[in-house]
């Protein structure tokens, strides 16, 4: 596992596409029980090269009920982002994942951790990307429908500051599925 995460570590293959450069953000270990698979570090993960170690990572240690010590030992969590660097800023706030970080590592760190119970799927693209054909139309649509997907996957929102206005409009996702994610999680914890 180590010499893996050193080669995700020192990849350059996205390099050109990187305004910000490469800055690689993982952390897993051979038995790690629950994988977070989220969109991309932000600019404030990318510079600190801490995994979730924003708002976002607040929000969703919140939902998940751990604090910082558990989240961050990889023997219980790892974090296999869609995207391994920074992607830059668009229109609307960070450019989307590069493609070709899930196809060229994903499976690799996978194949190395035999004891992964459950892996959230945190957006829209890891969601896409696990989920395939199984995914619904809209991600409120697969977040709603989460038990479809259990015990394998946890299909969740961003935790992201900016998605507190579709948490306003979907107060289920908090008087129903928070819950139960708490559940699942502390019962593999």
């Amino acid at each position: 596992m180590q010499t893996l995460l050193s080669q995700i570590k020192n990849c350059k293959t996205c390099e050109q596409h990187l305004v910000g450069g490469v800055n690689p953000v993982v952390a897993a270990s051979t038995n790690s029980k629950i994988i977070i698979v989220g969109q991309a570090p932000g600019r404030i993960v990318h510079n600190s090269g801490i995994p979730w170690n924003d708002k976002s990572g607040d929000n969703l240690r919140a939902w998940l009920n751990v604090d910082k010590e558990t989240f961050y030992n990889t023997n219980l969590f790892a974090v296999i982002p869609m995207g391994f660097c920074y992607p830059g800023t668009g229109k609307s706030g960070d450019l989307p994942p590069r493609p070709e970080c899930a196809p060229l590592w994903h499976r690799q760190l996978l194949d190395k951790m035999p004891n992964v119970e459950l892996m959230l799927l945190v957006g829209q693209y890891a969601q896409n990307y696990y989920l395939g054909t199984r995914v619904k139309n809209t991600l409120t649509e697969t977040v709603r429908h989460y038990q479809e997907y259990l015990p394998e996957f946890f299909p969740l929102p961003h935790p992201s500051p900016r998605n507190n206005i579709w948490q306003a409009k979907n107060e289920w996702f908090s008087r129903e599925v928070l819950p139960e994610l708490k559940i699942v999680v502390q019962g593999i914890l």
